[in-house]
């Protein structure tokens, strides 16, 4: 059985947005985006793999781009048309890697 996920609440976006430390809103779109900045390529590319392990866990995925030690990320839900739990959710656990990183 699929689960329904529904956008976040005007009321659920200001109590759990505040607490995602260096995500911001995207103005072209309902999701949110952070940057991150690792020494080189390869600790970039093994952060990538980390979330990419736990995005398929999690059956959500995030949009990115990586350009050597650049990776930007973008969370969205599609099937919600936008902002949802599963992005603040997921967006917790991709800072908890990068502070391991």
């Amino acid at each position: 059985m699929t689960e329904t996920v529904s956008a976040l609440t005007d009321a659920e976006r200001r109590s759990l947005l505040p607490a995602l430390a260096g995500w911001s809103l995207c103005t072209e779109r309902d999701a949110i985006r952070k940057v991150f900045l690792f020494a080189d390529f390869n600790a970039a590319w093994g952060f990538m793999s980390r979330v990419a392990l736990l995005a398929e866990c999690a059956d959500h995925h995030p949009e990115w781009r990586n350009v050597w030690n650049r990776v930007e990320i973008e969370l969205t839900t599609h099937d919600a048309e936008g902002l949802s739990l599963r992005d603040v959710q997921l967006a917790g656990k991709i800072d908890a890697v990068a502070a391991c990183a």
